[in-house]
């Protein structure tokens, strides 16, 4: 049955895994969020290393695929389309093309090379879909691609819990550790997943992230129109 709540688990296994995949597959990529790629390319520059033009990239195209993404919004909410359904099959489509041409072309000795380069970025647009789509349909659930502040939160209600708050401050401890800690859980699985299947599987570990997204593209288009309306 659907459940709108195991939407941010599913996507946050998806992003563990296209981040830690793409990490591995290209160069030290961060294909999920921009700020690993500040950091890996002044490494990259000071080290001489490859995959240097991707990561400068990063975040433009991060930026432009959510500014397209909120313009398609726009457009599908004009004419009535269901707007979380067509983002799932853009999302399905960008893993599928990245797969294909990690596939096809990889691997990536050169990170430099325009293939490397536009293979990187179709996954980074790809997370960045999943990052605006996140915001807009799930704003009260936690990311799905960066752990960060989900992990301090986590931390801070963990202390609090034991300093013995009072009852009304439990219940919303409770009520958050609920939401943030399968998210945490399922993005640690979906790392050592995209770890383990790369190394045995090298870029065809690329196969995985799309058949996910069609799996919960399909459950939701299955489900009634009331659970659809809660996203």
């Amino acid at each position: 049955m659907w459940n709108k709540k195991w939407i941010p688990a599913v996507l946050g296994f998806n992003g563990g895994y296209v981040d830690t995949a793409g990490f591995l597959a290209l160069n030290g990529l961060f294909t999920g969020h921009v700020t690993g790629n500040f950091a890996t390319l002044g490494a990259a520059l000071v080290s001489g290393s490859t995959g240097t033009i991707d990561k400068a990239l990063a975040l433009p195209v991060f930026c432009l695929a959510i500014v397209l993404c909120r313009l398609f919004r726009h457009l599908l909410v004009r004419n009535n389309i269901d707007v979380f359904s067509r983002m799932l099959l853009v999302k399905f489509m960008l893993l599928s093309l990245g797969a294909t041409l990690a596939i096809h072309y990889g691997p990536f000795v050169d990170g430099n090379a325009l293939i490397a380069v536009f293979t990187g970025l179709i996954f980074v647009a790809a997370m960045a879909l999943q990052n605006a789509v996140h915001r807009v349909h799930l704003s009260t659930a936690p990311p799905s691609t960066v752990m960060t502040m989900t992990v301090t939160q986590v931390m801070l209600d963990i202390t609090d819990l034991l300093h013995e708050v009072d009852g009304e401050q439990k219940t919303l401890i409770y009520g958050r550790l609920k939401n943030m800690i399968p998210v945490i859980i399922t993005f640690a699985i979906g790392c050592a997943s995209g770890a383990a299947i790369f190394n045995f599987l090298q870029m065809w570990c690329f196969v995985l992230p799309p058949m996910v997204v069609i799996l919960l593209l399909m459950m939701y288009n299955s489900s009634d129109t009331q659970s659809k309306q809660a996203i």
